[in-house]
């Protein structure tokens, strides 16, 4: 999924003292028009959980009239995107000739590297649309890496008040087999009524817990939708709990605390400003570096990179790292 806006801020992606709940922030996914999501990373409180560095919680949006997700090819670099739905169809196409389909409940993990552009429609059939985008920053070893696509379709699985379905790193007895660069977490857990549910989890991982529906706390600290607590690394337990009486839906994230400074802008993540104003230029001339989209039907054959701004972008101190 792209960053569709029109002027991005600067964010220099660090680690953060910072610990508590993150509030979302409503952006227009495709212009004003288009449906809105609820971005809550990166935020200049807290721009990293382990290497996650960006996430948007969508819907639920009935987009019977014709209002659903039409995002046409636009570029990435130095990221993986991680698409995951709870309702409705994505179609992904991408320049490494990927055509794929986004469904509930399966993974799809698109790798940038150097370069790559991708669009993402909703299909004529979906009627509601639902679900999180995510994206992975690449250490600097690996952000050059080639472009490249996974597909995985997780078995739930129960623990005492909750049911797990972990894509990506290992939780409860159950991991995930797609390849990342760093060690991460990724898992939907939807609790039952009520639930009291206490995770083992590894204390080198930072984690974050994004409420998708219910009435649900962390740390004893209560969620709104979109909401994302923060658990610093350290405890090697996690506390979750639905103080509903109806079923309850978390994404919990998780990873060892990202070592290194990022800067992030529009669709790329670099490591300076030089960084950021090539790839874009690099994508404004139709470079090579991101390929091209084969396809898509859309009015908009690619999006075209907002003016980058009147200042130097600069990565912070990364404390505590």
């Amino acid at each position: 999924m792209s960053n569709t806006d029109a002027a991005p801020a600067e964010l220099a992606c660090v680690a953060s003292p910072f610990a508590g709940v993150l509030h979302p922030r409503e952006v227009p996914l495709g212009g004003p028009r288009a449906i809105r999501v609820r971005r809550t990373l990166p935020q200049r409180e807290r721009s990293l959980i382990g290497a996650w560095c960006f996430a948007d919680h969508y819907g639920p949006h009935d987009v019977r009239g014709g209002k659903g997700m039409d995002v046409p090819p636009h570029p990435h670099t130095g990221l993986q995107t991680v698409s995951w739905l709870f309702s409705g169809e994505v179609e992904h196409r991408d320049s490494a000739g990927v055509h794929a389909m986004v469904r509930p409940g399966e993974l799809n993990l698109m790798t940038a590297g150097a370069g790559i552009c991708h669009s993402e429609v909703s299909t004529a059939a979906t009627t509601v649309l639902h679900g999180v985008q995510l994206w992975v920053a690449l250490p600097d070893s690996d952000r050059d890496t080639g472009r490249d696509f996974a597909h995985y379709v997780p078995q739930p699985s129960t623990v005492a008040g909750a049911t797990l379905r972990v894509f990506l790193g290992e939780l409860a007895g159950d991991r995930s087999p797609v390849h990342t660069f760093t060690p991460l977490l990724g898992a939907q857990i939807d609790l039952d009524p009520g639930a009291h549910l206490t995770l083992d989890v590894d204390p080198a991982f930072e984690h974050g817990v994004l409420l998708d529906e219910g009435t649900v706390e962390v740390g004893g600290t209560a969620l709104a939708v979109a909401d994302l607590a923060f658990e610093a690394a350290g405890a090697d337990c996690l506390e979750v709990v639905n103080r509903g009486h109806s079923p309850a839906r978390v994404v919990l994230l998780g990873g060892p605390p990202f070592p290194e400074q990022l800067v992030m802008w529009w669709n790329f993540v670099g490591r300076s400003h030089e960084d950021i104003a090539a790839y874009r230029q690099m994508w404004e001339d139709h470079d090579g570096r991101f390929g091209a989209v084969q396809g898509y039907q859309g009015a908009v054959s690619r999006l075209p990179a907002p003016p980058l701004p009147n200042a130097t972008l600069r990565p912070r101190p990364n404390p505590g790292v």
